[in-house]
């Protein structure tokens, strides 16, 4: 587990509220998130999760609160101001392209490139020794570089995501539910590939809803439900149980098992 008690937060969501019109999103959320922590939101569906992320990431504004960064509000206007102070989000359907290479896919958008005769190239021998290197430290032995995406299991193209986003500066890692379409084998290689990147110094918000996977690689956990926040906890002070009833809103479940007479 790392200790945060000598750190200063990378990123604070301080009371934060996003309203669509008479839609309270997001009731006053608070949260804050250290290097080289992974920090887990946990929630069912409809909790908030995806609206909050999509707050920290700069797709939406909040209605109310602040955010600060690096110890300097931030007033994100769009995701691209987002990732450049070095905040990323791996979403759980990944913007890649199958048929392309992953050293391609690795490089999407920012091509190394070199000069043949006043004319410029991708620089694809750089791209290609980058990709695999990358790779083999997040613990991925690729065939060769030309290898295409599309021929990665679930988990290997969520690695492919995760390497790309920490090789191009990412001081915030930000995973939306990347284990809730894999097998057993892949989600336990794209939990070991979070190990990695939290020992690298990254901060990783983990948004899921299975406590199993959170307490695998969490370092604490914040539980949203209906838009509020119901409370962090730290790892080995909270019970599996426990988590999974605060997910669940506990107080309801036992309100109506009263009621029904032990039945639920």
């Amino acid at each position: 587990m790392n200790s945060t008690a000598n750190k200063a937060p990378i990123i604070q969501m301080k009371n934060i509220e996003k309203h669509f019109g008479a839609v309270i999103a997001l009731a006053g959320v608070s949260i804050d998130v250290f290097p080289g922590e992974c920090h887990c939101l946990l929630g069912d569906n409809g909790a908030g999760k995806s609206t909050f992320i999509k707050t920290m990431s700069g797709v939406h504004k909040p209605t109310k609160g602040e955010i600060v960064f690096e110890n300097q509000p931030m007033n994100f206007e769009d995701p691209r101001d987002a990732m450049e102070a070095g905040i990323a989000t791996v979403h759980q359907h990944l913007a890649m392209i199958p048929m392309m290479s992953v050293s391609r896919n690795f490089f999407m958008g920012n091509e190394p490139v070199k000069k043949v005769a006043g004319i410029s190239f991708m620089d694809r021998g750089l791209a290609d020794r980058v990709t695999m290197e990358e790779m083999r430290k997040m613990g991925i032995n690729l065939r060769g570089p030309d290898q295409a995406v599309g021929t990665l299991s679930g988990g290997e193209r969520q690695t492919v995501a995760i390497s790309r986003a920490v090789y191009f500066g990412a001081k915030v890692l930000i995973l939306d539910e990347p284990t809730s379409a894999l097998g057993v084998r892949q989600t336990s290689n794209v939990l070991a590939t979070i190990d990695k990147v939290r020992k690298q110094g990254v901060a990783v918000v983990f948004i899921t809803h299975n406590v199993r996977h959170a307490l695998a690689v969490g370092d604490r956990f914040t539980v949203l439900n209906r838009g509020r926040t119901l409370g962090t906890a730290v790892r080995g002070e909270i019970t599996p149980e426990e988590l999974q009833d605060m997910m669940a809103g506990g107080q309801e479940l036992a309100t109506l098992d009263g009621a029904l007479g032990g039945t639920v």
